[in-house]
């Protein structure tokens, strides 16, 4: 299992629409998320700062993430998301969720 945690900004003009979205995620995107071996997936949020938090239990993230962005329904899903949302200044060039180092897990 691989933890992965990322971070990005919520447009503050977007955030009311940000959570109501998020109040009733499409159960075909949910599904596409379990399919693609991610599990205990929850979004925070601080101030503008959204923080993910994702365990995948697959064997190659990459392939299953270019699954996901493949499927019909999870881009119908971000299109309406993607106004809401901005990378951080840290994300690399090309990079939406800027992913997170881990630096301390408890034992």
């Amino acid at each position: 299992m691989k933890r992965v945690a990322q971070v990005i900004r919520v447009r503050p003009e977007q955030l009311e629409m940000y959570r109501e979205l998020h109040r009733d995620v499409p159960r075909p995107v949910l599904d596409t998320l379990r399919d693609c071996h991610i599990r205990n997936y929850s979004i925070h949020l601080l101030g503008d700062l959204l923080f993910g938090y994702f365990e995948y239990h697959g064997d190659d993230l990459a392939a299953d993430t270019a699954r996901m962005a493949a499927d019909e329904a999870t881009q119908a899903w971000w299109r309406l998301t993607a106004p809401c949302q901005q990378p951080v200044e840290e994300a690399a060039p090309g990079e939406w969720w800027a992913s997170m180092e881990q630096v301390f897990l408890m034992p």
